[in-house]
């Protein structure tokens, strides 16, 4: 069994093949700003591959709250057009195949717990920062996903009175915020932000200390409530070799501040990187199709 699996995100859509349990034919586009545009763009990357394998099944991992017994993404997300229909009835007319769907960030859990990071834990906070936050939930080793579909949305939480965690630590609003103010020298993505700040530019640094300020916090609030053996960070800021160092000094520091000292939290990067949610999704269709 092949499986067509794309990857939808805020600035690109990524794809793959999944065959004998890896990635092969791994390419990405940018995110189109219409559905129109979209259904396109993943039909011919279908048209593309449909000769490299014997496809019968596409996997997605989408972002928003996803109801898969709708076949519909509720909630809001960076892609605003591919919520609030049945949009796997789309695809599946488009394709002419089974499709499946995971939200993103439930999709990158799926594969750590299967084959990554967390595979060895039974209770997993899964944060996966990129466009926005996304989040999961793992207890007793079977994710969590809450009465209304909203468990692991931790981009929600808000950190002040009106800024949630996602406005304050996703790469895409960040870069935004920093082109308002530097229209002579745009950045492109959160690579560049990064870069720029350890060149020493004095706007990019507050920037970033203030992503990994904002991202403790989060932790902490999680570390508390949760209260999980590993909290497993995903996404594109995940590949930074002292993104574990940063969080772990400074989740530290407000536990100790608030007297909770005797809470150690472990936190790892997953395993897969950008490829997790490519793989999740694979692992939902395998978890919910028979063919």
């Amino acid at each position: 069994m092949s499986l067509l699996v794309f990857d939808i995100g805020g600035q690109g859509v990524k794809y793959a093949i999944w065959q004998n349990n890896e990635l092969i034919e791994k390419s990405s586009f940018k995110t189109p700003d219409n559905w129109e545009s979209l259904q396109e763009e993943l039909f011919n990357v279908y048209e593309q591959l449909k000769n490299k394998a014997e496809i019968t099944g596409v996997a997605f991992s989408c972002p928003g709250s996803v109801d898969n017994k709708a076949g519909v993404i509720n909630g809001i997300s960076a892609v605003p057009y591919v919520h609030g229909f049945k949009i796997v009835e789309a695809w599946e007319k488009l394709f002419n195949l089974p499709v499946t769907m995971e939200n993103d960030a439930n999709a990158a859990a799926l594969a750590e717990l299967g084959y990554g990071v967390a595979k060895d834990y039974q209770n997993v906070a899964f944060m996966i920062i990129g466009s926005g936050i996304g989040g999961a939930v793992a207890m007793n080793g079977e994710l969590v996903k809450g009465r209304h579909l909203f468990a692991g949305e931790f981009g929600y939480m808000l950190m002040d009175d009106t800024n949630t965690l996602s406005n304050l630590a996703s790469s895409l609003l960040q870069i935004s915020r920093y082109n308002e103010n530097n229209s002579e020298d745009r950045i492109e993505n959160g690579l560049e932000l990064f870069n720029l700040a350890e060149s020493g530019h004095a706007e990019a640094q507050a920037i970033v200390d203030n992503i990994f300020d904002s991202l403790a916090r989060g932790i902490y609030n999680l570390s508390l409530v949760i209260d999980p053996e590993l909290i497993a960070i995903g996404g594109g800021i995940s590949v930074r070799e002292d993104i574990v160092d940063q969080l772990t000094k400074r989740t530290k520091l407000l536990l100790e501040k608030q007297g909770a000292s005797e809470i150690k939290p472990n936190i790892q990067v997953c395993h897969f990187f950008n490829d997790a949610n490519l793989i999740g999704a694979a692992v939902n269709f395998e978890r919910t199709i028979t063919l």
